[in-house]
């Protein structure tokens, strides 16, 4: 995460869910994370795989240049890229496991108009239903001259990674150092095939 918004909304999020794998929808004060409330956003589940907004930031609504409450966030994507996008929300839903991802945005009208944006998907419980609502945000790296001046077009996936307590748990394999001897300025590893 490079966005100061997706660290802070990470960061209230990770507090919130404690030794949980998600806090519960209820439990989001909008107060305590007021400075990055017009980059986030809140979708839902709503069993056609369209994930319509119950809540969009007054900065995201900005970039597209439209109010996006009730608007699919599937739709935001390229048509190419929306079964990659399907999958991986259902990932952070059932998985219960964050994402940050790179997106590229361009305006609607011209392709050569684009910003580097920094997407973040977090999980929330609601109603007892664990795979009811995502928390997200969504922030422009850089602000070019033409940011707010006119809507963004369809967005396209780069780069992603998964966060959160469940990928945590899992710890990176190391390599570890083998016995070796020098001779003659040549190094030879002692191992291999035992046969």
């Amino acid at each position: 995460m490079k966005h100061t918004s997706n660290l802070e909304l990470f960061k209230y999020w990770n507090k919130l869910r404690g030794a949980r794998l998600a806090p519960d929808r209820s439990e989001i004060d909008p107060g305590e994370i007021r400075k990055v409330l017009g980059d986030t956003f809140v979708f839902e589940a709503d069993g056609h795989g369209n994930f319509p907004f119950r809540i969009a930031g007054t900065r995201l609504c900005a970039l597209f240049g439209r109010e996006l409450k009730g608007e699919s966030f599937v739709n935001l994507w390229h048509q190419s890229g929306q079964t990659t996008v399907r999958e991986l929300i259902a990932a952070v839903m059932e998985e219960k496991v964050g994402l940050v991802a790179k997106v590229t945005g361009t305006t609607a009208n011209s392709s050569l108009l684009a910003v580097n944006l920094e997407m973040m998907l977090l999980p929330l419980a609601y109603n007892l239903r664990p795979d009811a609502r995502v928390l997200g945000a969504l922030a422009p790296m850089g602000a070019p001259y033409w940011l707010g001046a006119k809507a963004m077009g369809p967005l396209s996936l780069g780069t992603f990674r998964h966060i959160g307590p469940v990928i945590d748990q899992f710890v990176a394999p190391r390599l570890t150092a083998g016995a070796t001897r020098q001779k003659h300025g040549l190094t030879v590893h002692i191992g291999g095939r035992t046969e």
